[in-house]
């Protein structure tokens, strides 16, 4: 049975379009009651003194939580041994939108009056929201441990900086600058928690369910048996649902109210929750006459919020994903992530990739027009060869960079960087490299009837994980599609898995599915060897029967004959660790995304209007090619996304802009009406049957690219994102 490969639909499809599908905010636990938080409206600010008495007298209300309620528990949550983010305010608010207060109550009426009815007296304090504020001398700071505001810095060093620049004919400098940007989950956070005798159960919005229990475990000084993370669908995450988010605080709650406690956020609410980060990239490039590139010097800031939540790791990307995949022999790439009195900044689609790939592949097209080049070409001299080392000490490059590139030079119709009536093209590159980390578990159960159960960790977020994992149980199983069920995500029958992030599900989890189904299938082929009395390498398993010598028999049937006519079942394991890739692993595979685009700009107005758009993404090999042709092409769109539309304003220390209705997200309209994903299948990848991640590098090329084709079209280059109407007229006049 051939089932990977093929456009196999999706197993939770029929579910979502029906309105069947149960998400966390659509589940009801008996005795439960509604949450909600006050959240301060000021962006640092001491809290004097919290009068709760007419909230907790409202006809209704159940608990009403401060800070000093949860004095009984260590309250600092945080990355690794960063913990320098309080479940709610105790003393001091570091961001507007951080929670001062929680209420449970019968229903959500009596929640938000009692909300209403909760006095605090602030005394407000200076803030700084930006990066050059955070670091300018006197600036107040967010936390004592982390001088001029710096919460991490980060740096790498190749070959001589100094003497590469001597040897250029030429350097360019130049600052860009890369927006916050919220990231629209369908569902905002939702989490319902419980507490009784057995422990703390936890129904979450959540892309990391095993670190969500490690995390509540340690705040709450559990053991991780008496913490229980269940998952149902969820709508979207993009890494604003990897790891807790308000989980403590609901669970905090109900442990007050003594009974189950729901929080549902609102779009303005999951604003003031996390977002991605915004950057200053400083890039200065030494070139010779040809196009060589000499050197590279790189000065990277990151505006990371209240909290470090990722801004470390993110950091450490950054001085990676700044260099693109071009053979640069001298690097100076410093990086820092600075603490400011906003939302905190968390993982979002490619961590740190569009923001370093927005100044780097711009540059490299104003390195172009200095040197009469066409961009393309520029590229072509600089690309790394499949082999050759991208990131220093790790993994060589594993893709063949240029077929990617001329697939896409191809379709996107490629003979200069314009039009012959005046459009402009941009081409760009988006080159990561995944953390992917290897721990994943996976169990495969071959039931008494011959159908499969099968049981991982890795969250079905909408990107397709169910079906690709069914898909690889059928496959080795031989047996029909439907007849695998993954079972929801619960962690206390659920196996292991790290996260769901970071384009690891199909190649590191996938593994672990494939090495669990070839274990069950290895003990179906020893029942059929026993029954047949024929040799294991005659057997052969087709349609959920296995088959020797003219004779047949089904596998239900063999598992009850095994078990004596009672039922049973055979249980396959699988485990993804640190033997699945040769050393270096690091990064385990390289992930590419290519983009290139046909754009013109209405002079007059400033409108920019895409005509073509050609995504190219090196999967490795396509286990079920529109569910990648999908990735790729959302990918692309959320980059259109912060490209024209998205920033998270901040005036006052205020989101300005946190509703629906300020903040613009792409639509149907933007669909470019040329719009392709281009798939190229080397088989180069560590996951089943050579596949590699996937839907995280379409995202990185899509600003440079159009800014590039704005740039080739106009004169105008734009530094600043996003690409407004007003910004792109402005630049067009000065250039004019």
């Amino acid at each position: 049975m051939k089932i990977i490969g093929t456009a196999a639909p999706r197993v939770d499809g029929i579910d979502k379009v029906t309105g069947r599908a149960k998400y966390t905010g659509d589940m009801i636990v008996p005795g439960m009651v509604e949450g909600k938080f006050l959240r301060s409206p000021y962006a640092h600010a001491r809290i004097k003194n919290i009068d709760i008495s007419a909230a907790e007298n409202l006809p209704g209300v159940v608990a009403v939580l401060i800070g000093k309620d949860i004095d009984y528990i260590d309250p600092y949550i945080g990355r690794g041994k960063r913990k320098d983010r309080p479940i709610m305010a105790i003393d001091r608010v570091i961001y507007a939108g951080e929670p001062v207060a929680a209420v449970a109550a019968i229903d959500i009426r009596a929640a938000q009056a009692a909300i209403d009815a909760i006095k605090v007296d602030y005394e407000e304090l200076p803030a700084v929201t930006t990066v050059q504020e955070a670091m300018a001398d006197g600036a107040p700071q967010l936390h004592a441990f982390a001088p001029k505001n710096i919460c991490f810095q980060d740096s790498l060093v190749k070959g001589d900086v100094k003497a590469g620049f001597a040897e250029a004919d030429d350097v360019v400098e130049d600052t860009f600058e890369f927006p916050m940007v919220y990231h629209y989950s369908m569902e905002p956070h939702t989490t319902i928690a419980e507490e009784d005798e057995d422990g703390i159960t936890i129904w979450s919005s959540n892309s990391h369910p095993f670190g969500v229990r490690q995390e509540i475990a340690d705040v709450f000084q559990l053991p991780l048996s008496r913490v229980r993370v269940l998952v149902p669908f969820v709508g979207g995450a993009y890494g604003s649902k990897s790891g807790c988010k308000i989980e403590p605080l609901v669970v905090a709650l109900a442990r007050k109210a003594g009974r189950p406690v729901r929080v549902k956020t609102s779009v303005a609410e999951a604003m003031m929750t996390c977002r991605r980060h915004s950057a200053i990239c400083k890039v200065k490039t030494g070139f010779k006459k040809d196009g060589t590139l000499t050197a590279k010097e790189a000065e990277i800031y990151l505006n990371t919020g209240a909290v470090a939540e990722t801004g470390p790791t993110v950091t450490g990307r950054t001085l990676i994903r700044i260099l693109g995949p071009y053979r640069i022999p001298n690097l100076k790439i410093t990086s820092s992530c600075i603490y400011t009195n906003t939302v905190s900044a968390a993982s979002f689609r490619s961590i740190g990739g569009p923001q370093t790939a927005w100044a780097t592949e711009s540059q490299l097209d104003i390195i172009a027009l200095k040197l009469g080049m066409d961009p393309m070409e520029l590229r072509r001299k600089n690309l790394l060869r499949k082999g050759e080392e991208l990131r220093p000490k790790g993994n060589p490059i594993d893709a063949d960079l240029f077929k990617g590139l001329d697939a896409v030079a191809k379709a996107i119709g490629w003979d200069g960087a314009t039009t012959r009536d005046g459009a402009g093209r941009g081409i760009a590159f988006g080159v990561t490299d995944p953390g992917a980390p290897l721990a994943s578990t996976s169990t495969v159960h071959v039931l008494a009837d011959g159908s499969v159960v099968l049981l991982i960790g890795t969250v079905e977020l909408g990107q397709g994980s169910k079906t690709v994992m069914s898909q690889i149980v059928a496959e080795e199983l031989s047996v029909p599609l439907d007849r695998v069920t993954v079972r929801p995500i619960d962690t206390d029958f659920t196996p292991f898995d790290r996260s769901t992030g970071s384009s690891r599900s199909t190649t590191v989890m996938g593994k672990a599915v494939m090495l669990a189904a070839q274990d069950a299938r290895l003990q179906l082929v020893e029942l059929a060897a026993e029954h047949f009395e024929a040799p294991p390498e005659a057997i052969t398993l087709n349609d959920g029967r296995a088959k020797a010598g003219g004779r047949d028999i089904s596998y239900a049937d063999m598992i009850r004959k095994h078990f004596a006519m009672q039922g049973g079942e055979l249980i396959g394991t699988g485990y993804a660790h640190s033997g699945m890739a040769p050393e270096p692993s690091n990064p385990l595979f390289w992930e590419v995304g290519i983009g290139a685009v046909e754009a013109r700009v209405d002079r007059e107005t400033g409108e920019i209007s895409v005509d073509k758009y050609i995504s190219g993404a090196d999967v490795g090999k396509a286990l079920n090619r529109p569910l990648c042709e999908g990735q790729d092409e959302g990918s692309v769109m959320m980059g259109i996304g912060h490209t024209f539309y998205e920033s998270v304003t901040y005036e006052g220390g205020q989101i300005v802009n946190d509703s629906m209705l300020e903040y613009q997200v792409p639509n149907f309209t933007d669909l470019p009406p040329t719009f392709e994903a281009i798939l190229i299948e080397d088989g180069n990848g560590p996951g089943p049957y050579g596949a590699k991640g996937m839907g995280e590098g379409g995202i990185i090329p899509v600003a440079p690219a159009v800014a590039n084709a704005i740039a080739w079209s106009t004169g105008a280059r734009i530094k600043e994102l996003p690409l407004t109407p007003e910004r792109v007229w402005r630049a067009i006049k000065k250039s004019s």
